[in-house]
């Protein structure tokens, strides 16, 4: 099949790009989960995360990529949180 051009190709790349971070997301969260680490940074860095996926999704579809480029960084700060508190 041909690839897919303008907004359905672009929605087809944000879900690969969401599969490819929420597999990141997973792990952090499982191992802060089974090693007992909750507290408002890890909240806060799932609710980062949650947010800058959904904006990521929303901007990647409408095509505005200096604001994807933000909301990504939002999300991978929220993964960044979260680390932080398995490592402290």
């Amino acid at each position: 099949m041909p690839e897919l051009t303008g907004w359905p190709g672009r929605a087809r790349r944000a879900h690969r790009n969401m599969l490819e971070s929420l597999i990141l997301f997973a792990v952090v969260v499982l191992v802060a989960h089974l090693t007992g680490v909750r507290n408002s940074m890890t909240l806060l860095g799932t609710r980062l995360f949650f947010w800058g996926r959904v904006v990521h999704a929303i901007v990647y579809i409408a095509g505005i990529p200096w604001l994807r480029t933000a909301a990504w960084g939002v999300s991978v700060a929220g993964l960044v949180l979260i680390f932080a508190q398995l490592i402290h």
